[in-house]
């Protein structure tokens, strides 16, 4: 894109006063396969490009899109968009300067030079290797295969010029396993920041047998317990708790209206000791890394919790406007249709020092939950209510019996407060963030944590784990089950 035609748009867009303009033009191409009932059902590629065009006036934000990228086409959006600013005009800075980003990614396979049939083996490879687990048991495999390559320009009134190519690459597999009556899933998936050299650090055969010895085991796994009880919290597990539970309270938007339960708790204590929260979008091989964000601004880490003390909150341009700061790089979009607002990128609770086998032997009884399902949080309260894909009993500090059917649920901020111990590994999943229908692509991570006491929800005897009988009652739940699905 031409930065004399980028000035222009720019100058139109702020033509009736603002204090803020910028465009945001996309480029992006992708290919989806996915495989379900043994065929090849799906094979999808497309391409899409356009611009969004935004005039900060004050706190009113005024938006508008084109998949017309001629000059003219660009023009009129951003004359239409220019109408709804408000304010005289001021001195801009339009000598666009190209910024140079803080890290770069390698791609070393890229996915438009893999041929269409060599993806479709994989998918292939992926559901034989499933099914090859018990194929009198797994009744049906889903595999998905996805890649996409999006470059975006950014231009904005502050003078930066920025130009940034995310590549992203992941597989995902469910299996459906069944004996007699009972029905059970599993399910893996991988993605990152990189091409098709994702398989040469993940082997998607492999990817399949978890999935589907998962779904196998559970048709033999007991009941869960219901009651309070001691958790540990896998490595593997990935970050669904500090994503969910804690993640979305620290996105600025929510705290500024007031829909965080980490509203006005800065530099205050609000978790245990031994937890740190940090989001990352520089790191390599993560999903959800990236050089730049959607408003030009260069990617950091940023340490939302130290040592149980909030720290920091994430940042789109215009919640830090708010607040008379710099925006730390969390601006994020869909696409060129939707305006940025503040999301997560990579989050996960730092490491600690504990030998993870040791925090298993430290416990006496409770539950192990290897995989988390899904989840919903209401991050007014922070309440939440978690589904547990894969757990097990421990007793006696050793892992028990599998069980199935768990949930866990709690207050996001009051299960991080009374955290005990923290291992020193540190396990990534993926996937994809929904937050004011936008969805992004997103890693979490945790290393193995202990929980002494969590409400776990189970089918089987209500009888925690040191004897006394315990049935839930109405104050075990959620203060508020007006909770959000995000």
């Amino acid at each position: 894109m031409d930065k004399k035609v980028l000035q222009q748009v720019l100058e139109a867009a702020l033509s009736n006063g603002g204090d803020f303009a910028d465009v945001f033009v996309e480029y992006k191409r992708g290919t989806g396969i996915g495989l379900e009932a043994g065929r090849i059902e799906r094979v999808q590629s497309g391409y899409e490009a356009g611009a969004g065009i935004r005039v900060l006036s004050g706190e009113n934000t005024s938006y508008g899109y084109t998949n017309d990228l001629s000059k003219e086409g660009l023009i009129e959006a951003a004359k239409l968009v220019s109408h709804a600013a408000r304010g005289g005009k001021k001195d801009y800075n339009l000598d666009l300067t190209k910024l140079q980003p803080t890290v770069k990614f390698e791609f070393k396979k890229r996915p438009e030079e893999i041929a269409t049939e060599q993806k479709v083996e994989v998918v292939k490879a992926a559901e034989r290797a499933a099914r090859s687990v018990d194929d009198s048991k797994i009744k049906q495999v889903i595999v998905g295969y996805g890649d996409s390559v999006q470059q975006v320009v950014i231009a904005n009134s502050n003078g930066d010029y920025v130009e940034d190519e995310r590549v992203r690459t992941r597989l995902m597999v469910n299996a459906v396993a069944a004996d007699g009556g009972t029905i059970q899933t599993g399910y893996d998936a991988v993605g990152s920041m990189c091409g098709f050299e994702l398989f040469d650090r993940f082997d998607p055969e492999q990817i399949a047998r978890h999935a589907a010895e998962r779904a196998v085991k559970m048709l033999d796994a007991k009941p869960a317990p219901t009651g309070k009880m001691p958790c540990v919290m896998a490595g593997e597990a990935g970050g669904t708790m500090v994503h969910e539970a804690c993640g979305h309270g620290l996105e600025a938007d929510l705290v500024q209206r007031q829909l965080s339960v980490y509203a006005g708790q800065k530099d205050q204590q609000v978790a245990s000791e031994l937890v740190t929260v940090i989001d990352d979008a520089t790191m390599p091989d993560q999903y959800g890394s990236y050089s730049f964000d959607d408003e030009g601004v260069a990617s950091r880490p940023v340490e939302l919790i130290k040592d149980g003390v909030l720290t920091d909150f994430l940042y789109d341009r215009l919640t830090a406007k708010k607040e008379g700061r710099q925006p730390n790089g969390h601006g994020r979009r869909q696409s060129y249709q939707e305006k940025p607002i503040p999301r997560m990128a990579n989050t996960y609770v730092a490491a600690g020092k504990t030998d993870p086998e040791e925090i298993i032997k430290d416990t006496k009884e409770g539950l192990l939950v290897k995989k988390m399902g899904g989840g919903q949080v209401n991050t007014t309260t922070g309440d939440f209510v978690f589904d547990v894909a894969e757990g097990y009993l421990i007793s006696d500090g050793e892992i028990g019996p599998m069980v199935r059917g768990a949930t866990l649920t709690g207050n996001g901020p009051e299960v991080l407060r009374i955290v005990d111990l923290v291992g020193s590994d540190l396990g990534f999943a993926i996937g994809t963030c929904g937050k004011d229908g936008q969805g992004v692509p997103v890693s979490d991570a945790q290393p193995t944590m202990r929980i002494p006491k969590i409400v776990v929800g189970g089918t089987g005897d209500p009888v925690s784990p040191n004897g006394e009988i315990k049935r839930l009652t109405a104050q075990d739940m959620p203060r508020d089950y007006k909770i959000r699905r995000l």
